[in-house]
């Protein structure tokens, strides 16, 4: 477990230089298009090309992929892995080939119909980014290959290739070029599309060092036939999880010109402790629950499993409660400037306070899921996304009439849980010693010295603002000061409450 906590501890590091490069975009971006309808217009068609990466790279695929490609390593070596990499690669490309084509032409019948200007404009810079999709779902899986050879480095950097491409564009247009809105629109396009091309090159290179040569290969081995039985209902499972996402943003943008851009914003300060924690957690262990499961070890699995839920409570929890306290801060700090004004800022506390609700349970969503996928099972995740869609949907169409962006966050929460506690009680059910009953003394530590941690923070903010301090810097310390403290005042809670991290993690 040691190796896996250093491996977490590089991923994270690796994946917060990631968020923080994303959050630079994301304050670039609000800065120059605000919640203007370009940049909501943007938000909404780069959904689709996301989609589709999470269902054929990110999601159903590479878990299919994952424990396969373990069961080569084991087998036959790394020269069986790169095969079966190559195989991939080549029915993956010309997959997404045949759909870019079919969206393309897609968004041109929409440009063609009697549509609202704001569905025509989405559909224009929907043609411009859809070619994203072919590029990240390469990376994908050549990501999940050096992840499998414990090569987490360059994986956890992807985004920022994107997120620095994203940023020099819209540099470009926001110093020198881009007049208007519309123009700087279409060179943040120009940006994501270098970017994913940078995302691909990168882990290829990478892979290449470790010997994998690429050729195209569209032989059918048992494997592949496996590797694809297993991705279809992964496929459904994750196409219900984004669509999901696209009806939760498609119901925002009829709901008012800025809610579409502010549920995004919000959501994107939840994903920074969560895809810093969580994700990377959940990318380390998924090799080693893998091989657990290929080389018959349940015991070993169980251990791993176990270790990963506590350790991403560990930080989700805290994580939460700071994001709660800290919303009004944090988002002045990093959004309220230039298109995105105050009442931007008032508007997008309450969702982000909901969304830091849901991230334990968005947190412990991650570590099951790749529990599932490491045993072969992709058809209960599948069913529990059903579940959370349902959910909702029905409680977003009941709640944004009367709360608005407020009532679709929540729907989000409700779904989140109900997903979390449907995967934990199937996972019960395989004859795995999963139970978790033993970290709940662990867990009643970690809230109390959380809830603490949040006492401290909020004290910490009210006496900074005692000081009166106006402009960047005095908003910076409101922010960075409380945090330090709160990291502070919860690891010591930990240890007075006789939570040792080291015997707790081995």
């Amino acid at each position: 477990m040691a190796r896996l906590v250093k491996s977490i501890g590089l991923v994270s590091s690796f994946t917060m230089i990631s968020r923080v490069f994303g959050l630079l975009r994301d304050m670039m971006t609000s800065s120059m298009l605000g919640a203007s309808i370009w940049n909501s217009a943007f938000l909404t068609a780069f959904t689709l090309p996301n989609l589709f990466r999470r269902l054929l790279g990110e999601g159903a695929l590479t878990a299919a992929l994952m424990p396969n490609l373990s069961e080569e390593l084991e087998q036959g070596g790394r020269s069986a892995v790169h095969d079966l990499v190559n195989k991939t690669l080549s029915w993956l490309i010309l997959i997404c080939l045949g759909i870019t084509l079919m969206v393309i032409g897609g968004f041109e019948v929409v440009k063609r119909s009697s549509v609202s200007e704001d569905w025509i404009i989405a559909a224009r810079l929907g043609q411009v980014v859809f070619p994203y999709v072919l590029l990240i779902c390469v990376a994908a899986i050549l990501s999940a290959a050096l992840n499998l050879f414990s090569r987490f480095g360059i994986p956890a950097l992807t985004a920022v290739w994107l997120n620095a491409s994203i940023i020099v564009a819209l540099g470009i247009a926001g110093w020198h070029l881009g007049a208007d809105l519309e123009e700087k629109t279409y060179w943040l396009c120009a940006g994501a599309m270098v970017g994913g091309l940078l995302q691909m090159v990168v882990p290829a290179i990478a892979l290449s060092r470790e010997g994998w040569r690429p050729r195209f290969d569209f032989s059918v081995s048992e494997r592949v036939k496996e590797v694809a039985l297993l991705t279809v209902p992964g496929i459904i499972g994750g196409a219900v999880f984004q669509v999901n996402i696209l009806v939760s943003r498609v119901l925002a943008y009829t709901v008012n010109d800025s809610a579409a851009s502010l549920l995004y914003y919000a959501n994107r300060l939840v994903e920074l402790p969560v895809g810093v924690f969580a994700i990377a957690i959940s990318t380390v262990i998924f090799p080693s629950l893998t091989a657990a499961i290929a080389g018959a070890r349940g015991t070993e699995f169980s251990g791993i499993y176990k270790k990963g839920v506590l350790v991403c409570l560990l930080l989700a929890v805290p994580s939460a409660v700071g994001l709660c306290v800290l919303a009004p801060e944090i988002i002045a700090l990093l959004f309220e400037r230039g298109e995105f004004v105050e009442t931007d800022t008032l508007a997008t506390v309450p969702l982000v306070i909901i969304f830091a609700i849901g991230m334990p349970f968005y947190s412990f969503i991650a570590i099951e899921t790749r529990a599932f996928y490491a045993l072969k099972d992709t058809r209960t995740p599948m069913r529990a996304a059903m579940v959370a869609f349902v959910i909702n949907l029905v409680l977003s169409l009941s709640l944004m009439g009367k709360f608005g962006a407020v009532g679709l966050a929540i729907a989000t929460n409700a779904a989140a849980v109900t997903q979390t506690l449907f995967l934990h009680v199937a996972l019960g059910r395989k004859n795995l010693n999963t139970s978790l009953g033993g970290i709940f003394p662990n867990l009643f530590k970690v809230i109390v010295s959380a809830a603490l941690m949040g006492i401290v923070v909020f004290l910490s903010v009210e006496w900074l603002e005692s000081w009166n301090g106006s402009g960047t810097f005095a908003l910076a310390m409101k922010v960075t000061f409380p945090i330090a403290v709160g990291v502070g005042v919860y690891f010591l809670a930990l240890q007075l409450m006789g939570l040792k991290l080291k015997r707790a993690l081995s």
